[in-house]
């Protein structure tokens, strides 16, 4: 009965020298960046050379190896309350993936649902859902974020939820567009001729046919998640203390940007290159999925 929604092949082109495909480069180091940040993260205990939380105040600011002053004790150097920075490092890409991830997917639930209503039924049900796109649209995401998790509390995940309520908007726009095309569609007609109730065609029949543009839409969405994380522990208002976050140690090395700056700068560069892979994923995996698109 599901039927899958495929794109034309491009027509051949002459070839005029070689030609690099930027999508796919783009696929490939995105990948190889999650993907060895993700293997970081999880090798976490048995990687980490200390204990993030392990302070020592006679070793505090201890440069990085590759500084005049660093030693191979502490190849990254130690903060001000002199815990291991390259072990918080490493622990930060645990609470800044999962931040990431689970923010992502509870935006995706909230906007695919909405979407698949409001495209599916149409009338007053999309004139309803597009009333709460317009209303989301309309607020300012920081300040209402540090408005809601100042108010609520900085746990887990209740700023994971906070930060979803913000990050749904896509989800929903994408959904509702495509479900409007197939609502009318020859195996979703055939769907309602077998008697199939409307919850069962949208989740089993048009959600399936939805999922290559939507896990486009997640991986860059992830993106902003991770830096809407960051904005907030810079903030005070992200992850507390003790845990170890990218955004936390940016935030705690602020007081001596202008004294020890490697400080800021190796979490920085850190999350640089963890939004840079997802941007790449998600940018490679858009021109993989429509060929027709230039790459």
């Amino acid at each position: 009965m599901n039927s899958r929604i495929t794109g034309s092949v491009p027509a051949a082109r002459l070839w005029k020298g070689p030609r690099i495909p930027v999508g796919r480069w783009g696929l490939t180091a995105g990948v190889l960046i999650i993907g060895f940040i993700t293997l970081v993260a999880i090798l976490a205990p048995w990687i980490a050379p200390y204990s993030p939380y392990e302070q020592s105040l006679a070793n505090r600011l201890v440069q990085p190896v590759f500084m005049e002053g660093g030693t191979w004790d502490h190849i990254l150097g130690t903060d001000h309350l002199g815990r291991d920075y390259l072990s918080r490092l490493i622990y930060g890409a645990r609470l800044s993936l999962l931040v990431g991830f689970g923010t992502i997917v509870l935006s995706a639930v909230m906007g695919i649902g909405l979407g698949l209503l409001g495209g599916y039924f149409g009338g007053r049900v999309d004139m309803a859902v597009m009333f709460l796109l317009t209303v989301r649209l309309s607020l300012p995401v920081m300040l209402v974020a540090i408005s809601l998790v100042g108010l609520f509390g900085n746990s887990l995940p209740l700023m994971m939820l906070i930060l979803a309520c913000f990050l749904w908007d896509q989800f929903l726009v994408v959904t509702r567009s495509l479900t409007m095309r197939l609502r009318n569609a020859e195996f979703v007609l055939a769907a309602r001729a077998a008697g199939l109730s409307n919850v069962r065609i949208m989740i089993g029949e048009i959600l399936p046919n939805l999922v290559s543009p939507l896990i486009v839409v997640g991986t860059l969405e992830m993106a902003h998640a991770i830096l809407l994380e960051a904005a907030l522990s810079f903030l005070g208002l992200g992850i507390r203390p003790p845990d170890s976050s990218w955004g936390l140690m940016i935030a705690e090395a602020k007081d001596f940007v202008f004294f020890e700056s490697w400080l800021v700068n190796i979490p920085g560069l850190a999350m640089l290159v963890l939004v840079a892979g997802i941007t790449f994923l998600g940018e490679g995996l858009r021109a993989w999925l429509a060929p027709d698109s230039s790459q």
